[in-house]
């Protein structure tokens, strides 16, 4: 039998919510994506760097669907143009 730490629990990402927050007057913004998991069975939330949230909203806008995996913490995108 596996061990539980070796299963790969990855879920579909079906509904995505994008937010920046004010850090304060003169300080950069921070960043965050909500991912709804399988119609909300499950939701996770990212908090990439400026830079990485404005590579993830291209791939977000050219890719076809996405799934994110729970255990690892990893996005996956699939049908990118």
């Amino acid at each position: 039998m596996a061990d539980k730490s070796d299963l790969i629990h990855i879920r579909k990402v079906t509904d995505l919510h994008a937010n920046w927050s004010e850090q304060g007057s003169g300080e950069p913004g921070k960043f965050s994506f909500q991912l709804v998991l399988d119609d909300g069975a499950e939701e996770a939330v990212i908090r990439p760097t400026a830079k990485s949230a404005k590579v993830l909203v291209g791939e977000f806008v050219a890719g076809k669907s996405f799934y994110y995996d729970t255990s690892r913490g990893v996005l996956l995108l699939r049908g990118l143009d």
